[in-house]
């Protein structure tokens, strides 16, 4: 049986053997987004295997080392941080523990017991701007970001990369929730940035906002027009009016790390399944098959590398 650890008092339970560990961040595990996408990966392996593995959820910043750390100190092994907001605790652990093994989610730590798990979202979100400027009938496109960081500008760059390429005279309006990390879990301000764009002709929007994402696509509902999801799929959230989710497989990092970690780099992308479009039957009236034929011959051009996809953490520029 899973053991769940409480927050509020950090009651560890000793762990004789070592089991794997995942420790998400805030918004947790039942986000529908993010984490709820590592958590299936751990719950995919903890399926095939019989095995338990233990899991945290953060309630607030202070947690992250003092999770990790535990973990650590009763001999779980590996310990999967979920976030980049978790790098510099899984580094200042995995110093301390180099007879451990360490996974992170989104970000490098750069360690001999450490496997970093990065995705080339900006090929993902190049499909879903081009989806969504298809999709569009007024010519205009929203976008919601979650905190103002590169890697929140390398999927808006994406976008707006794909928009284009369906349609060069598309307009795009935008806007990021805010600078620290409470800004992916303020679904009340999605749903306001939502209406602003949508007063502005966006009749499409994509949330890549964590939680804050949730509000962004409660409002596209209610204005009727159409949203778009990320990390989980999120179609059935409002069924008919999400045109689709961005699937950031959070779960096949996770569930690699917890099969056995590889220390370095290991980059996620269209050609290893770490990013698709999501397309079910609660989007299916939405996406025709001519839309989604486009989207398909793009994603085998990239793949291929023939259709190349500025990363806006590398150029700092989408044109």
């Amino acid at each position: 049986m899973r053991r769940l650890l409480a927050a509020a008092a950090l009651g560890w339970a000793a762990v004789a053997c070592a089991e794997p560990a995942i420790i998400f961040e805030l918004g947790g595990k039942n986000d529908k987004s993010f984490g709820q996408a590592a958590w299936e990966g751990a719950e995919r392996w903890k399926k095939e295997t019989g095995k338990p593995y233990l899991e945290y959820e953060i309630a607030n910043a202070a947690q992250r080392e003092q999770a990790a750390r535990r973990f650590a100190e009763r001999g779980a092994d590996p310990i999967v941080g979920v976030g980049f907001p978790q790098a510099s605790s899984i580094e200042a652990v995995a110093r301390d523990f180099p007879q451990r093994r360490f996974a992170i989610v989104d970000m490098v730590v750069a360690l001999p017991n450490v496997q970093s798990f990065v995705f080339r979202e900006h090929e993902g979100s190049f499909l879903v701007g081009l989806l969504a400027a298809l999709a569009s009938k007024t010519g205009t496109l929203g976008f919601v970001g979650g905190q103002d960081i590169p890697l929140v500008r390398k999927v808006l760059c994406g976008y707006e990369q794909g928009a284009k390429y369906a349609n060069p005279k598309i307009k795009l309006v935008w806007a990021m929730t805010g600078t620290t990390n409470a800004a992916w879990t303020d679904p009340a301000r999605g749903g306001e940035l939502t209406r602003v764009q949508a007063a502005q002709g966006a009749d499409v929007v994509f949330a890549a906002a964590g939680t804050t994402g949730l509000g962004v696509l409660q409002a596209a509902h209610d204005l009727h027009i159409l949203g778009i999801g990320v990390d989980s799929n999120q179609n059935g959230l409002h069924p008919g009016s999400i045109l689709t989710s961005l699937l950031k497989r959070t779960d096949v990092a996770v569930y690699q790390a917890f099969k056995g970690v590889r220390p370095g780099v290991t980059a996620l992308g269209l050609k290893e399944g770490g990013l698709d479009l999501a397309y079910d039957q609660f989007n299916a009236k939405l996406v025709t098959p001519a839309m989604r034929q486009r989207v398909d011959a793009a994603k085998a051009e990239i793949i291929a590398g023939r259709l190349k996809v500025i990363d806006y953490t590398v150029a700092q520029a989408c044109r």
